[in-house]
């Protein structure tokens, strides 16, 4: 519950097509969102970022990105919600990876 997504106007195939000062409005965006996300749940203690989707930055198909376009994702975490956490953004959304 929580989770966020912040997609650009501008087209670009991944992050790295973004200009600074789009990366910069993306980053202040999550931002706010974790402020406000943070401030109505007390049960989130941490949280989880995926960009372009997949887990860190996928550029390209044969690095696994399958949607293309510049996107990011806000994932809030809680203790418990996962066996296993460590390794950071990896199948934080049950049943959605495979291993």
């Amino acid at each position: 519950e929580g989770h966020s997504l912040v997609i650009p106007r501008r087209h670009g195939a991944d992050g790295l097509e973004l200009h600074q000062p789009e990366w910069n409005a993306v980053v202040e965006l999550l931002k706010l969102r974790r402020e406000r996300l943070s401030a109505q749940d007390a049960s989130i203690s941490g949280w989880a970022g995926l960009l372009n989707a997949r887990g860190g930055l996928n550029s390209g198909e044969a690095a696994g990105q399958t949607v293309f376009h510049a996107h990011c994702h806000l994932i809030p975490r809680r203790t418990g919600d996962d066996d296993s956490p460590r390794g950071g953004v990896r199948g934080v959304i049950k049943g959605k990876q495979q291993y």
